[in-house]
């Protein structure tokens, strides 16, 4: 019983260094969409394909990833998975050089493709591992190391990036971006070579009593379709991911759009992540003890309804503070909507992951769209109106969607 929980907290533990990669590689996306902005002389919808790249990978690699993970099992497919992050990592060393911003987003394409593979590898496992009640708390632990990698890379990244407002040639901006990514390349092989040394995750090939028992829960249905809990989670998740990339990956922008210098709005990004840290804190302490995960979920998305409200109809400073809050209440959709999806689903829970994971498109989509009514209405303020519809589905979900488990009026 010893051996078994210590291998437990070893198996949590270095799933969560992996939650930190994700994070340092995702959230660093806010400061990179301001860097490239600047130094190309994009428009505001030109400066969002960087999330654009990013997230498409999502969408176009989530189901392969699954077939790959049947193939190769997790432990080489998390591998693979962390040398194509690395090669998407060296791809900014030859884009820098050639001064090209399609170069650049083919380099985060690729890196989104890498951490595609493990994060259809790593979610469901971090659901399944325990009792259902309480996965919203596990995976809040990890968001918690997720999002402390976010604020190490915007503010590692933005203290080398965006340092003022002086103008320099492009070649020279460009070549501040080359080390950091070629130690972060490294690191990935280094961990890599690692991992393929160690037995962290030997149990999860087929080992793990608990996950085979969660996995195989008996269901007459003959399709993942068949599911609207995971039907209707599916569109939630894509809402919460939206809201999400907007509150982390827009703010430095909207910042430095009210004229704020870039010494200051680098680092809102980080100040959202922050917050979303003691959101994760929340979860982890009053679920499910105190509060049950989808009444959490629901309070959640009301709370940032009336969030966005402030941030669309007050002056800079309070309106950039609502946007910064905005990651307190975003930190639990995520946890909360991915278990109440995935119950019940039995042997289509790896179709389902897939599914869930290529929700995650809407951080490519819905920033764009942001981008557009940015640039079309002048306003980066007015374009927040894009967060409306996303809280009030994830509302309809937490209060009835996720109830459902026919898609026929049960009589």
């Amino acid at each position: 019983m010893e051996t078994k929980k210590q291998s437990y907290i070893q198996i949590l533990l270095v799933t969560a260094f992996l939650f930190f990669i994700f994070g340092f590689l995702t959230w660093v996306n806010g400061t990179l969409v301001a860097f490239f902005k600047k130094t190309f002389e994009l428009s505001h919808v030109n400066a969002y394909l960087v999330t654009f790249a990013y997230y498409l990978s999502y969408t176009v690699m989530a189901i392969p990833s699954s077939v790959v993970l049947k193939k190769v099992g997790l432990k080489n497919g998390m591998i693979i998975g962390l040398l194509i992050m690395a090669l998407g990592s060296l791809i900014f060393i030859p884009a820098s050089v050639v001064v090209s911003y399609p170069f650049f987003l083919i380099g985060l394409f690729t890196t989104g493709i890498g951490l595609t593979l493990l994060q259809t590898a790593v979610n469901p496992y971090v659901t399944l591992m325990g009792p259902h009640e309480s996965a919203a708390k596990r995976i809040s632990f990890m968001g918690f190391s997720n999002k402390i990698g976010g604020i190490c890379g915007q503010v590692i990244l933005g203290s080398i990036l965006l340092h003022g407002n002086t103008i320099i040639a492009k070649e020279t901006e460009l070549r501040k971006i080359i080390v950091p990514y070629l130690i972060l390349a490294t690191l990935f092989v280094v961990f890599s070579i690692v991992l393929k040394n160690r037995n962290w995750y030997s149990r999860i090939d087929g080992e793990d009593k608990d996950i085979t028992k969660n996995r195989i829960e008996s269901t007459d249905k003959k399709s993942v379709f068949q599911f609207p809990n995971l039907v209707l989670g599916v569109i939630a998740l894509f809402c919460a991911g939206a809201t999400e990339v907007i509150a982390v990956d827009t703010i430095i922008s909207y910042g430095l759009s009210l004229g704020l210098p870039e010494t200051e709005a680098k680092l809102y990004g980080s100040y959202t992540l922050g917050v979303m840290i003691l959101g994760y804190l929340s979860g982890m302490i009053f679920i499910p003890k105190y509060i049950r995960q989808e009444n959490y979920l629901k309070f959640s998305a009301l709370f940032g309804f009336l969030l966005t409200l402030a941030a669309l109809y007050s002056p800079g400073n309070i309106s950039i503070f609502a946007i910064v809050m905005l990651g307190f209440v975003n930190a639990l959709l995520w946890p909360t909507i991915w278990p109440l999806s995935l119950k019940g689903l039995g042997r289509f829970t790896e179709t389902a992951s897939a599914l869930l994971v290529m929700s995650v498109c809407s951080g490519a989509i819905v920033p764009l769209l942001y981008g557009l009514l940015a640039d079309t209405m002048n306003n980066t303020q007015k374009a927040y109106w894009i967060l409306f519809p996303c809280y009030l589905y994830i509302v309809y979900y937490a209060v009835s969607g996720y109830k459902k488990r026919n898609w026929k009026k049960e009589r």
